[in-house]
């Protein structure tokens, strides 16, 4: 069985309930019970933190086991050189999603320093683009 993680990073615990007009009205445990019923024969683990060490820790312990992560690291994704250093010192592939089109956003949300060391960038797609990240680390 295969083992997708998805990290979520500050404030996407809110989604659902935080800016509906950017971020939708569903929740992120909404969303996550969904994709496990779009793909019953992987594992999807969920783990959300506000606190950017937390991130990184949790990237550690995965990122030499699971099969993809899908990382929206929020706010982070635009700060982050702690992140984007152990995006690159883990062995497993990594899918950076934006829920919003962090390209029709504030300038400063145009420049992510993730995207250089993740497989691949989704967004703009609201809450679908967890799903097509699961289908791009499956290799659908």
């Amino acid at each position: 069985m295969k083992h997708i993680e998805i990290i979520n990073g500050p404030n996407l615990n809110l989604t659902g309930r935080r800016e509906p007009s950017i971020y939708g009205r569903t929740t992120m445990e909404e969303m996550v019970r969904g994709l496990k019923q779009q793909f019953p024969d992987v594992e999807i683990g969920y783990y959300q933190s506000n606190v950017e060490g937390e991130l990184i820790n949790r990237l550690h312990a995965v990122g030499f086991t699971a099969d993809g992560i899908i990382l929206n690291a929020g706010g982070y994704s635009h700060t982050s050189v702690a992140i984007h250093d152990a995006i690159a010192a883990i062995t497993t592939p990594v899918v950076e999603v934006h829920i919003s089109n962090i390209f029709a956003r504030e300038e400063y949300r145009r420049h992510s320093l993730l995207s250089d060391v993740c497989k691949g960038v989704i967004c703009g797609l609201g809450l679908e683009g967890y799903r097509f990240a699961v289908e791009a680390l499956l290799g659908k």
